[in-house]
Formats: structure tokens, C-alpha cells, sequence
């Protein structure tokens, strides 16, 4: 019995990036807070760019409570759903174009999301991982921590519990 060719590496790499281009650039508040993904095989870091305008105290300067909050959702939303996508994406069954032609995947729905602000967030950019710990087929929760200049001084974390949607099939 003939094994299929495995594809060339950078067409394996192209259909990833394409697909996390098209599910972070899906989602206009993602763009409007200049979120971004960098991509490492499988585990995603979540990139927020510094700007003035994510200062909330700018006698300190910190990053706003509610920015910092946003960044840790949207990096566990995201998480979530490229882990749950990364199957369909490595066997080459979800297309990309059809991302790109706004045919995204329905997101997980928060249930809860819980914050804990560890320290401010300074004016500069922050990264962030979200860490899947269970991921069924109505439900998931995730870690997410945030952090600035050390990996292991992180400024907040969080712990979310998504409602996952209707898969296909």
C-alpha cells in the first residue's frame, strides 16, 4: 500500500499562517486593539502593541484595566479556537480561502471569565498564552497569563469557561 507524499513543509506552513491571519483578522475588535498572533507550530503568543491610547492611568502610566482584560479574552477565545481548529487545518479539511471569504468558524461564547490583576501593566507591549485545560465538545476552560518583559513576572492572568460551538460532521 502506497503512503500519501506528505506536502512540502512551506505549503503546510502557509495553510496555518492563512488560517490564524483569517480568524485574528476576522474579528474587527481584535484589529482595533492591534492584537496579533505569533505562531510557533501549534502554541500561539499573543502580541498587544504598545499605544497611548491603551493607557488608562497615565499618572503611573498603566495600561488600562479593561484593555488588560480584553487581551487576556481575546488571547483565550483565539487559543481555544486554534487549538480546536489545528486538527481540521493540519489535515488540510479547512481550507483557508474559506476563512479568508469571511466563512469563519463560530467562536466559543464566554461563560465566566475571571481576572487577576497581579501588577499595572507598563507602557510597553505585552504577550500573552492561554493554556487549554479542558476542551470537550459544549465546554472548555482556559488559562491565560500576560506579561511584559519576564515570562515568569507575569502582570495578570486569568481563567475562562467557553460554551464551545456545533461542530460540523
Amino acid at each position: 500500500m502506497a503512503r500519501r507524499r506528505p506536502e512540502p513543509v512551506q505549503v503546510v506552513k502557509q495553510r496555518r499562517d492563512a488560517a490564524l491571519r483569517a480568524l485574528v483578522h476576522g474579528v474587527p475588535y481584535i484589529q482595533y486593539l492591534g492584537i496579533e498572533f505569533d505562531r510557533r507550530g501549534d502554541e500561539l503568543t499573543a502580541v498587544l502593541s504598545f499605544d497611548e491610547q491603551l493607557i488608562g492611568n497615565p499618572l503611573l502610566p498603566a495600561l488600562h484595566g479593561g484593555v488588560t482584560a480584553a487581551f487576556l479574552e481575546v488571547t483565550a477565545v483565539i487559543g481555544l479556537s486554534w487549538a480546536t481548529l489545528w486538527e481540521e487545518i493540519e489535515s488540510g479539511q479547512l481550507d483557508p480561502e474559506q476563512l479568508i471569504g469571511g466563512q469563519l468558524p463560530r467562536l466559543p461564547k464566554t461563560i465566566d471569565f475571571t481576572v487577576d490583576y497581579l501588577r499595572s501593566g507598563l507602557p510597553r507591549d505585552a504577550y500573552a498564552r492561554a493554556q487549554v485545560n479542558r476542551s470537550g465538545r459544549r465546554y472548555a476552560s482556559v488559562h491565560v497569563e500576560a506579561w511584559q518583559d519576564n515570562k515568569h513576572r507575569a502582570f495578570a492572568q486569568a481563567t475562562g469557561h467557553f460554551l464551545m460551538p456545533a461542530r460540523d460532521g
